[in-house]
């Protein structure tokens, strides 16, 4: 297979993930996440069943997605300590960085509906807590492996923990008044580490 043909199949296959994504929400929206069918997915995107199951393994999959690049953007950031940084200003950055990752990720404005479906719908609410717990455990090991001697475990647990804690209510505050979700979470990180800022070491 040529790179011309190789780049247009992966075009192609491009096109089909984000045709059943854009199809998915519009069907989540109109019927509910619970209502709605892996079958009616892929007839609205205009694709069969089995076709859906190449790209995704169950409704869950097509709602979280492969987003470990997201998650890798927060923990890169947090080996790039300045001289003058604290660990609340790298643990800031590093939310920035993943904000930035996600919006990258999202051509087509979809995060608003997944971030809504998320604390709307109970049983991804249980997944997206257990894989933020999980995100939140390799950054506060990152983030005191960057702060040698200046933060134990559980310091920097409790640090990344208030972030995604602020960050995660102001999604939720976002969301229940109806605006915009990422200036809400910018402002969120912006106040966490207003208040932590000056805080060195455990």
């Amino acid at each position: 297979m040529s790179k011309v043909e190789a780049g247009l199949r992966e075009t192609k296959k491009e096109r089909t993930r984000r045709s059943l994504l854009l199809a998915a929400y519009e069907l989540f929206d109109e019927k509910g996440y619970d209502a709605t069918t892996v079958t009616e997915i892929a007839r609205a995107a205009e694709v069969s069943p089995g076709t859906f199951f190449n790209y995704f393994g169950t409704k869950e999959d097509l709602v979280f997605g492969d987003r470990s690049h997201i998650a890798q953007a927060g923990i890169d950031e947090l080996t790039r300590r300045q001289p003058e940084d604290t660990p609340a200003d790298l643990v800031a950055r590093a939310f920035e960085g993943m904000l930035a990752a996600e919006h990258q990720s999202d051509p087509d404005g979809l995060e608003k509906h997944r971030a809504r479906l998320i604390v709307t719908v109970p049983s991804l609410y249980a997944t997206s807590l257990r894989r933020l717990f999980d995100v939140q455990h390799q950054m506060a090991e990152r983030l005191r492996a960057t702060f040698p001697g200046e933060l134990d475990d559980l310091h920097a647990a409790i640090l990344v923990g208030a972030f995604a804690g602020a960050g995660m209510a102001a999604m939720r505050a976002a969301i229940a008044a109806e605006e915009p979700l990422e200036p809400a979470v910018r402002k969120a990180i912006s106040e966490m580490a207003r208040r932590f800022r000056g805080v060195r070491s455990a």
